[in-house]
């Protein structure tokens, strides 16, 4: 038998930007509302002192159980020193069998970072337990113009909001297009983020990840009980080469640094290189080229999907 101590009142403090609620079922859904069949290789009988607990969970009234992405977790309800309650049994099955000696327990399951839980009183009958779910599934697809972006070139970001007016609170980062959010219905702001490849020469931008652009586009969306909210957020940005030349369309020259800036002079880039490239929103910028001890600028603008190299006259 795995033991494990685990405070109880860690649920809310695992994700304390979603106020998560963990439910008891018995008081948001009628016994019996769920269908929960037997699962595969449960125990036909148990030894005496043991009870079986069938586990099974549902989208808010839904009569059919969820299919996957559950974790299972029963714990003893009563709380070792300290606080603490002992983890006895764990399961990732979506109709879990479980024995647990005769007792008083608290069943939690986690889907994503939705949770419900209930408390329970084993006493040697088998028990199915059914637990109700507030929560549903984002899927977001990150494009270029009308072509989707590889995944790996996108990092997501979503927020919950606060109604108070204060920041946005982070509860997921660093996922990408296509991955399955598991989360608890609400509202969120989802924040897609393009990001560069690296580049030799590049310093990265200021108060950014190395590989973070400029080009950040945000949505707000509702995640609905026992649904699939799929969202296309739309970057437009393109892809620029940096040359430093004595001419138009002449070689570009080794051993130099440039600078991206916006028009009211915030740094975006910093890049050394003789034809350094990097991703940018669409929009109006000055490029910087520094050689030699000499300086040298231009201003361009980045239309969307539209790759182009950037070269600066050395006059």
């Amino acid at each position: 038998m795995k033991r494990h101590p685990w405070p109880l009142a860690a649920w809310a403090a695992l994700f304390p930007a979603l106020a998560l609620i963990c439910l008891f079922s018995g008081h948001v859904q009628a016994q019996g509302a769920l269908s929960c069949p037997a699962p595969a290789g449960r125990p036909s009988t148990v030894e005496p002192g043991n009870t079986l607990l069938t586990l099974c969970a549902g989208f808010g009234t839904a009569r059919n159980p969820v299919g996957s992405g559950l974790q299972w977790r029963v714990y003893q309800e009563r709380a070792q020193p300290g606080g603490s309650h002992t983890l006895i049994a764990e399961s990732s099955d979506a109709l879990a069998a479980i024995t647990v000696p005769d007792g008083d327990y608290v069943v939690h399951v986690s889907y994503g970072l939705a949770s419900a839980m209930k408390r329970v009183a084993a006493e040697g009958k088998p028990r199915i337990e059914r637990l109700q779910l507030s929560a549903g599934v984002l899927r977001v697809k990150s494009l270029l113009g009308d072509a989707a972006l590889p995944p790996a070139r996108v990092s997501l970001t979503i927020y919950v909001p606060d109604r108070s007016g204060a920041e946005a609170r982070l509860i997921v980062s660093n996922a990408r297009p296509g991955d399955v959010l598991r989360l608890p219905e609400g509202n969120y702001r989802v924040v897609s983020t393009y990001l560069d490849k690296e580049s030799a020469g590049s310093t990265g931008a200021p108060g950014a990840a190395p590989n973070a652009t400029n080009s950040v586009v945000s949505a707000e969306l509702r995640v609905e009980t026992g649904r699939l909210t799929e969202a296309n957020l739309r970057h437009h940005a393109a892809t620029l080469t940096l040359k430093l030349v004595n001419s138009a369309g002449s070689e570009a020259l080794a051993n130099t640094s440039f600078s991206v800036l916006t028009p009211g002079g915030d740094v975006i880039r910093e890049l050394i290189g003789a034809f350094p490239s990097l991703i940018l929103a669409e929009g109006e910028y000055v490029v910087i080229a520094r050689r030699d001890g000499k300086t040298y600028q231009r201003i361009f603008t980045v239309q969307s999907a539209l790759d182009q190299d950037v070269e600066v006259i050395a006059k």
